[in-house]
């Protein structure tokens, strides 16, 4: 798997934003002090800490050793001791049937390469699976500005790419068919960016991540864009964030879904 995003710190500022509650709201009625749960491709860790504060245990996976250490420093950084840190590919998770209460996902089966098999892997391993991914093609934002409407275009292209799927939101409920469940709470939630200060940091963060991430750079190796688009797009991206009027929402597709051999 090639991750689209990279890990610049332009990247980390948007992942280190999430918390169990804004990501993980449709999961967090499920937990209990006794669960013990798998977090599958948990970035920075923040949302893994917070899920830490609300279990038993939490196992927390990445692609790699550096991808993992993010999330070292952060539990050791909140004192968190109930995480256990282990490098593991999705499509071919290192543990046994049932291992685990929960399996979380949280961005993950946007990029993996087989989301299907992602999804039934987590099937196997724990009781219940809680997926959540953004949909980009359902993100709405006015005003209307070219560039906005080319950075999108642009992204569809290096996330395919990759072979990853930016619409990955509204297939959240086929993709759970596919694999075998038929137990299966389907949700949407929202992010929602409108405030000055709301504004300031997406638009920023998305402004810093055109130039400066593993996206810009995969976008002009690709011939996909030059630097000078890329600098246009951000230009983009700080217009509507200094907007009084600006508005974007992002739109996400979540699914709970019950091990078909939960009660076996």
């Amino acid at each position: 798997m090639h991750y689209t995003h990279g890990h610049h710190e332009s990247v980390l500022r948007s992942h280190r934003w999430r918390t169990a509650e804004n990501s993980a709201a449709h999961l967090l009625p499920h937990l209990t002090p006794d669960t013990t749960l798998l977090d599958v491709g948990c970035g920075p860790g923040t949302i893994t800490a917070d899920l830490a504060a609300r279990v038993a245990h939490v196992t927390a996976t990445e692609i790699g050793p550096d991808e993992l250490d993010l999330a070292r420093a952060e539990a050791e950084r909140r004192g968190t001791p109930n995480i256990a840190f282990e490098v593991a590919d999705v499509h071919a998770l290192p543990y046994g049937d049932k291992a685990f209460d929960v399996a979380h996902a949280h961005q993950v089966l946007q990029h993996v390469a087989d989301p299907v098999r992602a999804l039934r892997e987590l099937g196997r391993v724990a009781r219940l699976v809680a997926a959540r991914d953004s949909d980009y093609g359902a993100f709405t934002w006015y005003p209307a500005l070219p560039e906005l409407d080319e950075w999108l275009a642009l992204y569809y292209a290096v996330a395919r790419r990759n072979d990853g799927e930016p619409d990955a939101g509204r297939r959240m409920l086929s993709w759970a068919r596919a694999a075998g469940f038929t137990d299966i709470e389907v949700s949407t939630s929202t992010w929602c960016f409108a405030t000055p200060d709301d504004r300031a940091f997406w638009g920023g963060m998305w402004a810093d991540r055109v130039v400066r991430s593993s996206l810009g750079r995969q976008a002009v190796d690709a011939g996909l864009a030059t630097p000078e688009d890329l600098r246009r797009i951000a230009d983009g991206w700080l217009t509507w964030a200094a907007d009084p009027d600006g508005f974007l929402t992002i739109v996400h597709g979540e699914v709970l879904c019950a091990s078909l051999e939960a009660d076996s």
